[in-house]
């Protein structure tokens, strides 16, 4: 199979991409590895209602529909992108799973779950939600509770009676320690570094400030930093009200794992646990553009807005400054049409 022009991934990225490729009439495909459509939105955590989630965007084109504030974010954002593909008649194939792209000399081969195909350019849109980090720390293997990831958890009602920790600095992590400590026994919450908060709006300054940071990274090649890293958390009524409970007391993060807790050496102490929540992160999913080798030695993917120095017929979409949804929207666009200036041919509308 071919299209001059393969989208993988179909979150909101991708999904501006496809929009972008759709408008300007270039052949081109979206692979995307989920059942359903949705991009990470669909596996967010139920109790996740509309009103509590961090900046839901429109996508380029279609307005978000009305609805129930109460109602989940994954099953209100997950219709909304099922129509979006619908109305515009976006070329959306699933699931098919990119396991592998390899360059050639007219561009790309994948290596799919539905066979192979080619492209003369790719838009690479597999965001993060897939590759959650798991840090390491000394005893891991010796606690005797339960360890989840954020990406794993599903409401709090799992945890009543229990003593839970929470590890992590993000807004994921403060929302669903919120959560838990409304039926947990006790909850603890550490972080690598003391949480930044943020009083003022988010207003178009200090989100230009936040590309801008994050943006020097990967010119550099370095990893893409939190987005949470840069803007700082957000103040809200349910962080306020947790505050006074004392429930957004922070410890620095602890040294080791214990067979029933956590414990710091200096000064020397420790906290008893059911359950360790995990709330670090995710990292970018690119494993399977590791045969066009494209990391640096710092680590990361040498970037130019969102083109891949080392390889122009590949753009990064949702990765580094346009990891936000609203930086993704402008992102797919501009990335489509640079990508079709590229390609050349009469491609570029």
């Amino acid at each position: 199979m071919h299209n001059d022009v393969v989208v993988i991934g179909a979150g909101q990225a991708g999904l501006s991409a496809a929009y972008e490729l759709h408008r300007r009439g270039a052949d081109s495909v979206v692979l995307d590895a989920d059942a359903g459509p949705g991009g990470a939105w669909q596996h967010r955590w139920p109790s996740l209602r509309l009103d509590k989630a961090h900046r839901i965007a429109p996508l380029p084109g279609m307005d978000l529909p009305d609805a129930d504030p109460a109602a989940p974010a994954s099953e209100v954002v997950s219709a909304y992108f099922a129509e979006y593909e619908r109305r515009f008649e976006l070329p959306v194939r699933r699931p098919v799973a990119v396991r592998a792209v390899h360059r050639t000399d007219e561009g790309f081969v994948l290596d799919t779950s539905a066979g192979e195909w080619t492209a003369r350019g790719l838009v690479n849109a597999t965001g993060t939600w897939t590759r959650p980090f798991w840090p390491a720390y000394p005893g891991r293997e010796l606690f005797g509770g339960r360890q989840l990831h954020a990406a794993d958890y599903r409401g709090a009602a799992e945890f009543a009676g229990q003593r839970v920790v929470v590890v992590g600095g993000g807004t994921s992590a403060v929302q669903q320690l919120i959560e838990i400590s409304e039926v947990a026994a006790a909850t603890t919450w550490v972080t690598r570094r003391e949480p930044v908060w943020r009083t003022g709006p988010f207003d178009e300054d200090a989100g230009r400030a936040a590309v801008a940071l994050v943006d020097e990274r990967v010119r550099a090649g370095l990893p893409p930093v939190s987005v949470v890293g840069v803007t700082g958390l957000m103040e809200t009524e349910a962080v306020h009200a947790a505050r006074t409970r004392g429930v957004l007391d922070r410890l620095p993060v602890f040294d080791r794992l214990t067979a029933d807790g956590v414990a710091w050496d200096s000064p020397a102490r420790s906290v008893p646990a059911d359950v360790v929540l995990w709330a670090t992160g995710f990292r970018a999913a690119l494993d399977h553009l590791a045969p066009l080798h494209l990391r640096s030695a710092g680590g990361g993917v040498v970037m130019d807005g969102t083109r891949v120095v080392a390889e122009p017929r590949l753009h990064l979409v949702g990765y580094g400054p346009s990891a936000s949804t609203i930086g993704a929207n402008r992102a797919g666009r501009s990335a489509v049409r640079e990508l079709l200036r590229t390609l050349g041919d009469g491609l570029a509308a």
